[in-house]
């Protein structure tokens, strides 16, 4: 009883000190994001010359892809000092306002994005407002912009990120100048939105102004690296990284679609009704750091692919992935994608069309909610339907290594449908057998 007496104290003490907190805004992704999928360019790894000049050559080919939001990788000058490997972090930026002369010029950015548009696609950026590198100039002309020891030392966010100088959001003046270079490339560049490194990291409250700031100049989308619910009052996409890992755990056996069920359904508690989820079997950070989704994937690198094209709510491909590339890109060092043609560019487009097509899969509150079949193996077999109005999409998944005859049972069941990948069209019941062979799945339309 104390314990909810003082949590009460708190919740009653935080909105005496934030009247204008952030369960006052309201934020809603634009019109063009709710039936588009995500693409992750890393410029420095995407062609021999790592140039943006050389990256607008594969526009054509992203159309085609159809992942309409390209997310650009910092374009921002990396730092010297501290600097780890050759060329450094993306993610240590020595100047906000600029562009790494690596990859080009100014002139060259605002080319691409007039391009990207032209094509009816769309752009965001990397964003890094938790620090900056240790060469960046507000290190000498701003020092109480930055997190100090007791010594008045300033210092990194942790003991590994020791390329980068942590920014401390306490200081009012940091936050005007944040917010100041994060509109200048919406006014000067027109981008779409952003992508928030460790956005948790820094003040929800700062965000909340920074996004009231950025709309005022364009109605933008912006996706934020963290997984909790109270960041969507600022932003409309969340990674679930809880997801990805519960995929990795089911291709290692530790985990089951029982898993996977019960996570979806906290997801829909939890979050708030427009959140936009963000689905991934690789990014940046996985691939680097963790490996390929060939190795942490296996056999299931397909399933899983598909998978997180049909369940709620944007899927992302990482630079490589539609190619099949299966090594980890270095992260410090140049290190080109493996560019060769692969059936996933076909699965993932057909896809990426379906979601543009079909109803039941648009994001957020347009899409259609999960309806879950009933299965004699629960643990293996993952059956969904979503629907909205006359669009509906049926899908089933053996997500094991071993073949599995299963019953399925269910009023999602019933009806006609069309295999959306061999256009053979099939009549269902509302109990049916299947045969499954390992990691097979089946998507059908209707």
């Amino acid at each position: 009883m104390l314990k909810k007496y003082i949590l009460v104290l708190v919740y009653l003490l935080l909105i005496s000190l934030f009247p204008l907190t952030a369960t006052a805004q309201e934020f809603t992704p634009p019109d063009w994001s709710y039936n588009n999928a995500i693409y992750e360019v890393n410029i420095r790894q995407y062609t021999e010359e790592g140039t943006i000049k050389a990256f607008e050559k594969h526009l054509p080919r992203l159309k085609e892809l159809g992942a309409d939001i390209l997310w650009l990788m910092p374009i921002h000058p990396i730092g010297e000092k501290n600097r780890k490997g050759t060329l450094g972090s993306y993610y240590s930026v020595k100047d906000y306002k600029a562009v790494n002369p690596e990859f080009g010029t100014l002139e060259e950015f605002k080319s691409l994005v007039k391009m990207i548009h032209k094509m009816g696609m769309y752009v965001i950026i990397d964003w890094v407002a938790n620090h900056t590198a240790w060469d960046h100039q507000w290190i000498e002309e701003h020092p109480e912009f930055y997190t100090q020891d007791s010594l008045g030392n300033i210092i990194s966010p942790n003991h590994d990120w020791t390329d980068v100088a942590d920014l401390n959001f306490d200081n009012r003046e940091l936050w005007s100048e944040m917010i100041d270079a994060l509109k200048s490339w919406v006014e000067k560049c027109d981008i779409d939105g952003y992508r928030c490194d460790v956005a948790g990291m820094v003040p929800t409250e700062f965000w909340i102004e920074a996004r009231t700031e950025l709309e005022k100049v364009k109605h933008v989308f912006m996706l934020a690296e963290w997984d909790t619910p109270e960041v969507h009052l600022a932003f409309d996409m969340t990674y679930d990284w809880d997801l990805h890992h519960i995929l990795n755990g089911i291709a290692k056996e530790e985990k089951t679609v029982i898993d996977l069920i019960e996570h979806l359904n906290n997801d829909v508690e939890e979050f708030p009704a427009n959140a936009f989820r963000m689905q991934f079997t690789s990014n940046h950070d996985e691939n680097s750091w963790n490996g390929t989704e060939f190795e942490r994937l296996g056999d299931g690198v397909e399933a899983f692919a598909v998978l997180t094209c049909l369940i709620p709510d944007m899927p992302l491909v990482y630079s490589g992935q539609e190619a099949g590339n299966n090594k980890r890109l270095s992260f410090f060092e140049k290190d080109l994608v493996d560019w060769k043609d692969d059936k996933l560019f076909d699965i993932y487009s057909r896809l990426f069309q379906l979601k543009k097509n079909n109803k039941a899969l648009q994001n957020g509150t347009l899409g259609g909610e999960m309806t879950y079949i009933k299965s004699s193996d629960e643990k293996n077999i993952f059956a969904f339907s979503r629907s909205v109005e006359k669009d509906k999409v049926l899908a089933l998944f053996n997500l094991s290594n071993k073949p599995v005859e299963v019953e399925l049972t269910g009023e999602s069941l019933l009806g006609n449908f069309k295999n959306y990948f061999t256009g053979k069209l099939e009549t269902f019941s509302g109990k049916e057998s299947f045969e499954l062979n390992p990691w097979e799945y089946r998507v059908y339309t209707k």
